[in-house]
């Protein structure tokens, strides 16, 4: 054996590894492999290898890789085990050729390992053959181990989805391009690892890794990936409802290394869940409807409503959001008590510091359902979005002097319908039972007995932006338990619109007032119409109605409520927001001086977008897709886009189609070159001056 052994060649031997590892979609040249599993490599030498030549393997991660550091490790298939519990044997020996096998520690540092081979006193170093480690749900071992098939697919391999929104009851599903697989993705999530403040040996650990990735998609503290934008002017950048997906983000970033303006909570949470299925962290999508927002961890959010019933932006230093967008993410939690495994709640969105830093979570859901709110990470700020009261207050002026007068609590308005898409089918799930118990059960009663004892009510006066200058004289809160019962008036409102509420038509609205029990009263009833975002801001007021009412026995009636088109499509079509329409009613009965509140939110209807192609098309071949929409307002939509992607398909294209004249039909066309195999998704979104986003999506199925 006079001849130095000299390693030739490697063969990563990647489409048969990337296979057996569920890595095979990522498109990038590079072998990407999921830690705890086996993987082959083929060398090839100068000469045979016999029993006396000395070779290692030498896996580094970072700039300077040690062992001593645990970012090193040094593999010989003649020894036993490398010491961080990483493994290597000889397969088969043949020639000058020999195939290895490779198995990673289930609890190796994730990120990009360089490979050098070492045989006696020559080193081949792999250039340009970085190893892609990455998280394996698919391994016993590893603390994202996820044990059910199709909820992999789901949450880890699927690329496209759902994020819902709208408000509590009338939601709608918003398509999203995950991509996680899409050219530069994973480059652009490792550039996120190496820019988080973990050190290497923390990216072994899914729980910091998520919390640090929570921190990085938004652009705060850290040049992170977004700039969260809630000012309704959006023309320095991309506004928040023109993205479809989290890929032309990222790819951005990636490129400039700068934050991408702009986003707001379901793009924070669309683009998470991309870095976070990108790693191979089980995730998905969570819309919480109704979510109390920057409530001082204190429970409970003020509503402030003028005498005509309408809300008082101005006052509120706490809101309720229609509906906010987070993420929960699956991993065992080794740094807490048992029983916490599972789901864990993280937030991207920039609310509150945490740590002095804009992020949130890992908090285990069984924390934030069963009130153990001192665990951490932020599980008192999940549960008061969930939990929190609302507090309605008239604000009324006497004598030029502001008084405040509490009109109710409504206890159970807050974190309803909590909403993810699906494993495996097209349709909403609805997941509120993982977050808390039933309204009204023991078990909510004792979880918030617990829950309260970690997190100081407040009193009972009104929190406002100069809650210092209000003298408790002018608050009449006829004080009470901080979870006080409903006042049983007999009295029951609803509001409901009696046509579809399309742009451009007046919004036919109705209060109805029912008495449940025998008795004659005289109800004042006040109601209000308002449009808002969909973070509670209101940007119009429309209109409201008050009236005198005498019911008699057991009955009802309806009073209307009508806004003509007129007084708001100015408002729609000059907002760079997608606005719902905020109804507020206020009932009190004369006799008893008893009062009740109710609000509902209700989006607008659309006319559709239709999406034609055909149901399977072949790999490398042409196809045609339309896109076909038909304006059935009575109005003109201005300044029309069309915004598509398909994955695997073709890239995010944008059309002008300028303005679209009522009855009037749009038609595009694009031709397309499937470069994958398997089902594959379209998503289309018209977005104009009146309607904001009005999405479409066809899947196809792409064959050899």
């Amino acid at each position: 054996p006079g001849t130095d052994l000299k390693v030739t060649a490697i063969d990563f031997l990647k489409s048969e590894n990337c296979r057996l590892h569920h890595t095979d979609a990522y498109n990038i040249k590079n072998l990407v492999v999921r830690r705890g599993k086996p993987f082959e490599l083929l060398l090839t030498f100068s000469r045979e290898l016999n029993a006396a030549d000395k070779l290692a393997l030498r896996f580094g991660i970072g700039e300077n890789p040690m062992k001593i550091r645990g970012t090193l490790f040094s593999l010989n298939p003649r020894r036993e085990k490398d010491l961080g519990g990483w493994q290597i044997s000889i397969v088969k020996n043949n020639g000058k050729e020999c195939l290895l096998s490779v198995t990673s520690s289930p609890r190796a540092p994730v990120g990009k390992y360089t490979l050098n081979v070492k045989t006696g006193t020559n080193t081949y170093k792999a250039e340009n053959d970085a190893v892609y480690l990455l998280f394996n749900p698919w391994c016993e071992d590893d603390d994202v181990f996820l044990a059910d098939e199709a909820k992999r697919k789901e949450y880890v391999l699927n690329d496209t989805g759902y994020i819902y929104v709208g408000s509590a009851y009338s939601i709608h599903p918003r398509p999203w391009n995950f991509g996680q697989f899409e050219e530069f993705i994973l480059d652009a999530c490792m550039y996120l690892l190496d820019n988080s403040k973990l050190r290497l040996t923390s990216r072994r650990d899914p729980v910091l890794v998520s919390r640090a990735m929570s921190a990085l998609v938004n652009a705060n503290d850290d040049n992170g990936v977004l700039l969260g934008n809630w000012s309704g002017n959006y023309s320095s950048g991309t506004s928040p409802m023109d993205w479809i997906g989290s890929v032309l983000i990222l790819q951005k970033y990636y490129k400039t290394k700068k934050p991408v303006s702009f986003g707001q909570c379901w793009v924070f949470a669309g683009v998470l869940t991309t870095v976070m299925r990108c790693l191979g962290i089980p995730c998905r999508c969570i819309s919480n409807f109704n979510s109390a927002h920057d409530t001082d961890e204190n429970l409970r959010v003020d509503v402030y409503l003028n005498e005509r019933g309408e809300k008082l932006n101005w006052m509120s230093v706490d809101s309720v959001w229609n509906f906010h967008v987070w993420n929960d993410v699956w991993m065992k939690r080794v740094d807490l008590p048992a029983g916490f495994d599972g789901w864990q709640a993280i937030d991207s969105t920039p609310q509150e510091q945490s740590q002095g830093v804009f992020q949130c979570g890992p908090c285990p859901l069984k924390a934030v359902r069963d009130g153990d709110v001192y665990l951490p990470f932020d599980s008192k700020f999940v549960y008061a979005e969930v939990n929190a009261d609302k507090v309605y207050w008239i604000v009324e002026n006497v004598n030029n002097e502001e008084k405040f007068i509490k009109i109710s609590t409504e206890t159970q308005g807050v974190g309803v319908n909590i909403s993810t898409k699906a494993v495996g089918e097209n349709r909403r799930e609805d997941i509120t039972a993982l977050y808390k118990f039933p309204e009204g059960s023991r078990e909510e009663r004792e979880s918030m007995k617990k829950a309260l004892s970690f997190i100081r009510p407040s009193g009972m006066g009104p929190r406002t932006h100069f809650a210092s200058i209000v003298p408790t004289s002018n608050v009449d809160s006829s004080s009470g338990d901080l979870r006080e019962p409903v006042p049983k008036t007999g009295l029951q409102l609803e509001i409901t619109n009696k046509a579809a509420l399309y742009p451009g038509n007046p919004l036919e609205l109705a209060i109805t007032v029912k008495t449940s029990t025998p008795g004659s009263r005289t109800i004042n009833l006040t109601s209000s119409c308002q449009l808002q975002s969909y973070t509670g801001k209101v940007e119009a007021n429309l209109g409201y109605v008050k009236e005198t009412i005498k019911l008699e026995g057991i009955s009802e009636t309806q009073v209307p409520l009508i806004i003509a088109a007129d007084t708001y499509m100015k408002v729609l079509a000059s907002a760079e927001d997608e606005l719902l329409i905020l109804i507020t009613a206020i009932a009190e009965v004369q006799e008893t001086k008893e009062k009740l509140t109710k609000e509902t939110t209700m989006s607008f209807a659309y006319p559709p977008i239709t999406v034609q192609m055909p149901e399977t098309a072949k790999l490398n071949e042409d196809f045609t897709c339309d896109f076909i929409f038909k304006n059935k307002l009575n109005v003109s939509l201005d300044n029309c886009k069309l915004l598509v992607e398909g994955l695997g398909i073709f890239k995010m294209a944008a059309f002008d189609e300028g303005d679209v004249e009522p009855g009037k039909i749009l038609k595009s066309k694009i031709i397309c070159t499937p470069t994958r195999l398997g089902e594959k998704k379209i998503v289309a979104k018209l977005t104009s001056n009146q309607v904001k986003g009005i999405s479409a999506e066809k899947a196809i199925t792409i064959i050899q």
